[in-house]
């Protein structure tokens, strides 16, 4: 074999085995949010990437059955091919020939070795992960060809193994996922700001990524919380708690103790001198709508937004009641403590002076 051939075959299968490893990786590494408006440009290359992307199992069978060839070929005929490269002058100046043969193949084996991990997996591996969605719009497109033509000895081989998969109880992915759990988007926050890259001194980003663990049960108000008004309550008595709570809706109870409803501080602006001392006439009473303890605020949320209320009860697997979920606290699970012109600061003489009770106890607003 001359010198010449087998420097030029060594090369071709390195760069062929580099060229699968490199797509093998860029296909892991990339994602379709990085893929889908390049495609929406027309990007050159972008179609067969997203065709790449939504067939990860068959580009990855492509790339291992190329490396395995070009690597076992490189090992059949280039590792004999410089192991005779040496071998010649090792016996000219007068090593056995069985030693000459055996030294020559050991440096053979070390330098085809070297070159196939450096070039053959490192280099293109790092390149791949240094930009792979730029390498995947370059190496798709003949891998998907390399596909095409080899598409059923590949299907065939993938068939196989997706079914090794399921009988170990693993289910096979045909497509690289195109999201983030919410504990990747916390690392990434966290890093972010770590680093510098971003500012979150508001805390909405971590406040809205620990926003979705919270249920309707850790948000709410209980019951011994609350300032119950009732059914009777005259608008007077209503504009009476609002001065001393700042609070401005407050549930309503029946004469058995039972919330029916709430009241807003517009709702008795209505009253004149005369209807000021008269009990709220019952139509004006908010209906309130109910929540699980153990329903997420997000869901929480959109019943309220469908019911147009901005308290709701929150009641056990029994189906007792046993607090309010008021909006105000939802929005201060995502962009932390609100407060109005309304709410009150409790002052040193309220704090030291006993002030005249109501009938109810405790107090919250939205």
């Amino acid at each position: 074999m001359s010198i010449t051939w087998a420097v030029t075959t060594t090369c071709v299968l390195l760069t062929a085995n580099a060229f699968f490893v490199a797509g093998e990786f860029a296909t892991t590494s990339s994602r379709r949010s990085q893929i889908e408006p390049l495609r929406a440009e027309g990007a050159r290359g972008s179609a067969y990437a997203m065709y790449a992307l939504e067939h990860v199992s068959l580009m990855l069978a492509i790339c291992q059955l190329g490396v395995t060839v070009a690597s076992t070929t490189l090992g059949v005929i280039a590792e004999p091919a410089i192991a005779s490269l040496f071998e010649g002058p090792m016996t000219s100046l007068g090593v056995p020939e069985a030693t000459s043969h055996v030294f020559g193949f050991a440096l053979a084996l070390v330098i085809v070795l070297f070159l196939h991990v450096v070039c053959g997996e490192m280099l293109p591996k790092n390149i791949s992960l240094a930009n792979p969605a730029r390498l995947l719009l370059i190496l798709a497109p003949p891998l998907v060809m390399i596909g095409r033509l080899v598409g059923p000895l590949i299907r065939a081989m993938d068939h196989v193994a997706n079914t090794i998969l399921r009988w170990c109880g693993v289910e096979p992915k045909g497509e690289i996922a195109a999201t983030f759990t919410a504990e990747e988007v916390a690392s990434i926050v966290e890093l972010s700001a770590a680093e510098g890259t971003l500012s979150d001194e508001l805390g909405l980003l971590s406040g809205s990524l620990e926003f979705s663990e919270e249920t309707a049960a850790s948000a709410m108000v209980p019951l011994s919380e609350l300032i119950v008004l009732p059914a009777s309550v005259t608008p007077a008595k209503l504009e009476r708690e609002v001065a001393l709570t700042g609070f401005s809706r407050f549930p309503v109870a029946d004469a058995r103790g039972q919330i029916q409803g709430y009241l807003h501080l517009k709702d008795v602006l209505y009253a004149d001198a005369e209807e000021r001392e008269q009990p709220v006439t019952p139509w004006r009473i908010r209906k309130m709508g109910a929540v699980r303890a153990q329903d997420e605020v997000e869901d929480a949320l959109r019943h309220m937004q469908a019911t147009g209320a901005h308290l709701a009860l929150v009641t056990d697997d029994a189906r007792r009641v046993i607090g309010v979920l008021f909006l105000e606290d939802i929005l201060e699970e995502l962009i932390g403590e609100v407060r109005d012109s309304l709410q009150r600061e409790e002052s040193a003489w309220e704090r030291d002076t006993e002030l005249p009770s109501f009938p109810s106890e405790q107090g919250r607003k939205v």
